[in-house]
């Protein structure tokens, strides 16, 4: 089993070996011009190479990982970053080519789902050509919070870069899966009763979920209870803040290559200074000068670990109350880009997730590289003990960098009974509106009978098939409104069990409006399939008896909405 962290920042690469154990895939990538090294992560960075950029013959095409990361700092119009970002925001165009974002005139800009792929294609080239093995097997993951279209455009990236049908699995889970990975005996650090705060902060982004342990049976299970929304806030946002620190600090303003520099110096100042094992307070940093006074033009700086601290502590870790928000952005415009936070304070992110989740944490695992520094985990840990009287402890032995690509391939194990799953069912028992077959009536529709899709508690990862018999006509060709509902109380429902008076004890959703493909008006006879995916879609396949199939998509998952 392959397992594959599709990161905003950093791309890394997990798989089971023979006896089903997880081991780490370093990935060979350029790190100069000529010089190929297997790293431990490829960084997300997509390089588009001009014409006179590198030595003739070191280098072909857009290249991907640590000599792209180089290159863009010195020449930021040719490189694309964030591409999971653009590829999650929905006021763009995501498969349209829009990056580089501010790319100057003259490059060949792609699109996220490209840029995506491109990626995905490195980690499958690099698997092939290292190990001599087939490619097979992939799980890829994916933040809790994507909509079912960034899913979509997910698996059409890994279809470009010739993956065969991959498996998505949330990034939270996977997180938690490796936990459970890397310690045999965790049923003696988790009880019944438990819940468990997962949260990660990585390079771009920040997510946060709550699994809660049961006793069933004597068993003890695991069920994933509130997902908290996709946050563009993480290490980059306290790398800038750090550059701009020390920027006040210099006798001349930067130019924007000086600056890219600066910023880039800043994270690895902030990785050392704030590492387990740091043996200074300060680091230097060191700008070349402007064109001919590349050497007599050189600023020196320096960054001060307590400059860091205060930065982190009083800036994105401030104390907050459990009842406050983030805030939000006033503007009227403002220029087109991502849809960051704006609110830097992970802390008020924190609150905000946990008030509306309405449940608080005993247990937290941490996830991404900004948790690597003790100062943040442990402020984190303060804060959440300030909210409530019940102990907060952390779980120990994760794996900070790899745990979400080798929680997606013990995952994989998990699928074959080879190990422990993570509980998701359905909360809630859905219907699909089946419009009554009757002689029409002036002034009055058809009633709408609901049939049951999904009954409670059906696990992700699952389908069922409705009973053989029952056969539906669907309109295809031509805009057509599909209405769902979902019972909180009727829990008891089968699926393809008919409720022919929808009553209060049904909620109406949001109906859905799609054109599903075929000939103008055409009327198609099918039957019904179900899907719950591993991340939360329930999918409503139309199957006709000539092999055709049409796909109705919503999300089931119940979501924290922050205020």
């Amino acid at each position: 089993m392959i397992g594959i962290d599709l990161g905003t920042t950093n791309c890394a690469l997990a798989y089971t070996d023979e006896a089903g154990a997880v081991q780490l895939f370093s990935i060979p990538q350029l790190v100069n011009p000529g010089e190929e090294r297997a790293e431990p992560l490829l960084p997300s960075f997509l390089y588009l190479t001009g014409p006179n950029d590198f030595p003739a013959g070191t280098v072909t095409g857009p290249v991907a990982g640590v000599l792209a990361q180089k290159r863009g700092a010195e020449n930021p119009g040719r490189l694309i970053s964030s591409a999971k970002s653009w590829l999650s925001y929905a006021g763009v165009d995501r498969t349209a080519a829009i990056l580089p974002f501010e790319a100057p005139e003259g490059v060949e800009k792609k699109s996220p789902v490209d840029a995506s792929a491109a990626y995905l294609a490195h980690l499958k080239q690099a698997w092939e050509q290292s190990r001599k093995e087939p490619f097979a097997d992939v799980l890829i993951t994916v933040p809790a919070s994507f909509d079912a279209t960034a899913r979509e455009l997910t698996e059409r990236a890994a279809a470009l870069a010739g993956y065969p049908t991959p498996i998505l699995l949330e990034e939270p889970q996977a997180a938690f899966y490796s936990w459970i990975e890397r310690h045999p005996d965790w049923r003696e650090h988790v009880e019944p009763g438990d819940v468990i705060l997962v949260i990660d902060i990585g390079g771009g982004t920040t997510d946060f979920s709550l699994i809660r342990a049961k006793d069933e049976n004597g068993n003890l299970v695991l069920d994933r209870v509130a997902v908290g929304d996709h946050i563009l806030l993480g290490g980059d946002n306290i790398d800038l803040a750090i550059a701009r620190t020390v920027e006040q600090t210099l006798k001349s303003k930067p130019d924007r290559v000086q600056f890219q520099s600066l910023w880039q110096q800043c994270r690895t100042a902030k990785e050392n200074l704030l590492s387990n094992d740091a043996k200074t307070e300060e680091w230097p940093v060191t700008l070349l000068g402007k064109g001919t006074s590349l050497i007599g033009g050189t600023i020196k700086a320096k960054v001060l670990r307590s400059q860091i601290e205060g930065i982190l502590l009083d800036g994105f870790l401030p104390f907050v109350d459990k009842d406050e928000r983030p805030a939000r952005r006033s503007a009227g415009l403002a220029e087109a880009g991502l849809p960051y936070a704006a609110d830097p304070a992970f802390t008020r992110h924190l609150a905000a997730f946990l008030n509306g989740a309405g449940v608080y944490p005993n247990k937290v695992l941490f996830n991404g590289g900004v948790l690597k520094a003790p100062v943040v985990r442990q402020r984190i840990l303060e804060q959440l003990q300030r909210w409530t009287s019940t102990p907060v402890e952390a779980l120990q032995g994760e794996d900070l960098m790899h745990a979400v690509a080798r929680g997606a391939a013990y995952y994989g194990e998990a699928r074959k009974g080879k190990g422990i799953r993570i509980r998701g069912g359905v909360p809630k028992t859905y219907y699909i509106g089946i419009e009554s077959a009757m002689p029409a009536v002036p002034g009055f529709r058809p009633p709408v009978k609901a049939l049951a899709v999904a009954p409670f508690g059906m696990e992700e990862g699952t389908s069922v098939t409705l009973p053989a018999g029952r056969e539906f006509s669907l309109v295809v060709g031509e805009p057509a409104e599909f209405r769902f509902f979902n019972s909180a109380k009727r829990n008891h429902d089968a699926a393809g069990e008919m409720i022919d008076d929808v009553g209060e004890d049904l909620v109406q959703m949001s109906p859905i409006e799609v054109t599903l493909s075929g000939d103008k008006g055409e009327t198609v006879r099918v039957t019904l399939e179900t899907i719950v995916t591993e991340t939360g879609q329930l999918q409503v396949w139309c199957v006709a008896k000539d092999g055709r199939r049409w796909k109705l998509e919503f999300n089931v998952r119940e979501k924290v909405k922050q205020q």
